[in-house]
């Protein structure tokens, strides 16, 4: 199998310039995280900065996704060195001596406490799944015992959550009786959950359903959202569809209520993406840029690309930052942040075989406004 990442080749600091779009791309770091985990298969990977500089990434690994030897996986890179400490399991889905289930989806989060947070759920299938939490007190070297979130919450469902002063607004979704995302907010001075959504969606055809003639528009189904924060105070979110399309939705109130989603022209191909919003106000998605064929429920899961926008409507391209000519193999389910520093630090699903991990920064906005791959 051959594959193309700018990160291989790239051992110092090298700058890249992309061509014709007047856009520098300084890469710094990269790394394979979990290939000397004792672990056949792991995905779905989360990325934080702790309040000290350290990095902590976190995926679900074991057999096969699934698989009742699934359990959450750590891994920290101490600031100031240059290697990541050896994998450990944070969480198994151990329940009682004769029941166990596979763990799924981590999401990190640093709390303003200094706890570290981990979100992750744990099920025999996505429609069985429970919501989790176990904290950190030193940066994710130890894990507390994991404990249950109110029944019928799930937590972050993929992605980050947002802190909104003592709010934390989670993005989530469920995938029983039709995809559709939701919101789940903990207050942390009551320490109280509540629940917004799920969130109406406009109708649209499937991929699935677009070589059928007598084919009629049904809800949106779109799972996975990722947040991000606008110049005037909203937020948006950009979500996973079987669409073809990325699907998008807005809040004017802190996340109380959402407008209906509606359909981006950016592709998707049925599989995570992930979104941040700079301090500088601009916004960087990290995704897939392909669709899905008509008639087809998944497109590749190669390559995968950033693209940077700086209102959250118009989005322009950047750079594939790693591809595989294996169509059937993956480079999926990113996680993105922007560290202290003002770099960004991205994960994500390398084969199913590893986690890879990338340093970048970004300079100038592109100019090259990407169209729809989709229609």
């Amino acid at each position: 199998m051959k594959i193309r990442a700018f990160a291989f080749l790239l051992t110092l600091i090298a700058t890249l310039t992309v061509s014709g779009q007047g856009l520098f791309l300084a890469w710094h770091d990269h790394a394979y995280l979990f290939k000397d985990a004792p672990i056949k298969s792991c995905h779905a990977s989360t990325i934080a900065e702790t309040d000290n500089g350290d990095l902590v990434v976190a995926c679900f690994g074991g057999s096969y996704e699934g698989c009742e030897d699934v359990c959450i996986w750590v891994t920290r890179l101490p600031k100031g060195e240059f290697t990541w400490t050896e994998p450990f399991i944070a969480a198994d889905g151990v329940l009682s001596d004769t029941l166990r289930k596979a763990c799924y989806n981590p999401v990190l989060q640093q709390m303003p406490n200094g706890e570290l947070w981990l979100f992750f759920k744990i099920g025999s299938c996505v429609a069985d799944w429970t919501g989790w939490l176990t904290k950190s007190r030193d940066g994710g070297k130890t894990w507390s015992p994991r404990e249950p979130l109110p029944e019928g919450f799930l937590g972050p469902i993929k992605n980050k959550p947002l802190l909104l002063g003592d709010r934390l607004l989670c993005p989530s979704s469920t995938e029983k009786d039709g995809w559709r995302i939701h919101f789940e907010i903990l207050d942390l001075s009551t320490n109280e959950w509540h629940k917004v959504g799920p969130v109406k969606a406009a109708k649209a055809l499937t991929t699935m359903d677009m070589d059928k003639r007598d084919a009629s528009p049904k809800e949106i189904m779109c799972i996975q959202p990722a947040l991000l924060q606008m110049s005037d105070g909203s937020l948006k979110a950009l979500c996973r569809t079987k669409n073809g399309r990325i699907a998008t939705t807005t809040s004017h109130d802190g996340g109380e209520t959402w407008s209906e989603v509606t359909l981006t022209d950016l592709p998707n191909n049925n599989s995570g993406i992930d979104a941040v919003t700079l301090n500088d106000g601009r916004h960087v998605l990290i995704y897939n840029p392909v669709s899905v064929k008509a008639g087809e429920e998944m497109g590749p899961r190669t390559p995968l690309a950033i693209a940077m926008s700086n209102d959250g409507e118009n989005w322009y391209e950047i750079t594939e930052i790693d591809e595989t000519s294996d169509s059937k193999a993956e480079l999926s389910y990113p996680a993105i942040i922007q560290g202290s520093n003002g770099h960004l630090y991205c994960a994500y699903t390398w084969l199913r075989q590893d986690i890879f991990f990338m340093e970048f920064s970004l300079k100038e906005t592109p100019t090259k406004l990407l169209k729809s791959h989709v229609f």
